[in-house]
C-alpha cells in the first residue's frame, strides 16, 4: 500500500526535503498532469482557431466553438488545480489536525476523480469533432498537428487523473485504519518526559516516563523477573 509523503509526524515541524518530495510517484504524476493540462489548453489557444476568408476565428474541431472551449476550459481548471494541490502536498505534513488532514485527502479524491471524468469526456468530444472535420474547412492542414496533440494529451490527462484519484483513494482508505491522519510520533517518548522512579519492595525500583501516572501498587515482586524480557508473540495475519 502506497504511503503518503510526509505523513509520519504530522505537525512535528520536520524539515522540507525537496528531493524526496518531488521524487515521490505522487508528485511526479500531478507534474505530468500539470504538464499536459498546459500542453492542452496553449496548443488550442495558439492554433486551435483559424480564419478562412475573413476575421472571425473558426475552431479547427468542426468549426465548433464549443470543442475549443471545452478544451481550453478543463485545461486551464486542471493546470491550476494542479498548483494547488502540489502546494497542499508541501503543507500536508505540518497538519497537526486529523480532520484538516482528513479533509485535505478527501479534496483531492473528489477533484482528481472529478478531472479525470472530464478529461474523459473532452478526449470522445474532442476526438468525435476532429473527425467529422472535412479537409476542406482546413487549408493546407492549419492546425492539425496542434487537434491531433490535444487529443493524445487529452488521453494521456485521463490516465494521470486516474492514477491520481486511486493514489487519494487509498490515503483515505488508510485513513481509517488510523495509519494517516493520526501522529505517528505519539507512540514515541516525548522528548521532555521526565522518569519518575516508583521503589518497590525488595530494593527493586519501576521507572516510568509518564508525569502523570500514578505509582504501582505496593507488591512483593521478585526483582529477577522484572528484568526478564517478555516472549515475542507471533503476528497475527
Amino acid at each position: 500500500m502506497e504511503t503518503a509523503y510526509g505523513a509520519g509526524r504530522a505537525g512535528s515541524g520536520a524539515s522540507f526535503d525537496p528531493v524526496a518530495f518531488f521524487t515521490h510517484p505522487r508528485t511526479v504524476v500531478r507534474l505530468l498532469s500539470w504538464v499536459f493540462s498546459m500542453v492542452v489548453f496553449s496548443c488550442i489557444v495558439n492554433e486551435g482557431y483559424i480564419n478562412i476568408g475573413s476575421e472571425r476565428l473558426l475552431c479547427v474541431f468542426n468549426n465548433n466553438a464549443d470543442a475549443c472551449n471545452y478544451g481550453i476550459t478543463v485545461g486551464v481548471a486542471s493546470f491550476l488545480g494542479s498548483i494547488c494541490f502540489l502546494l497542499l502536498d508541501v503543507y500536508f505534513p505540518s497538519m497537526s489536525s486529523v480532520t484538516d488532514r482528513r479533509r485535505a485527502v478527501l479534496l483531492d479524491l473528489v477533484f482528481s476523480g472529478l478531472a479525470s471524468f472530464l478529461w474523459f469526456v473532452g478526449f470522445c468530444f474532442l476526438a468525435n469533432q476532429w473527425q467529422a472535420t472535412s479537409p476542406e474547412e482546413l487549408p493546407l492542414a492549419q492546425g492539425s498537428d496542434a487537434a491531433r496533440a490535444t487529443i493524445a494529451f487529452c488521453f494521456f490527462s485521463i490516465l494521470t487523473w486516474a492514477v491520481l484519484t486511486l493514489s487519494a483513494l487509498r490515503r483515505y482508505l488508510s485513513g481509517a485504519n488510523m495509519t494517516l491522519f493520526t501522529w505517528q510520533h505519539m507512540d514515541h517518548t516525548p522528548g521532555n518526559a521526565r522518569a519518575t522512579p516508583y521503589p518497590i519492595a525488595n530494593g527493586a525500583t519501576i521507572v516510568t516516563t509518564n508525569p502523570y501516572q500514578a505509582p504501582p501498587f505496593t507488591e512483593t515482586l521478585d526483582p529477577q523477573k522484572l528484568t526478564q524480557q517478555p516472549r515475542p508473540m507471533a503476528p497475527a495475519f
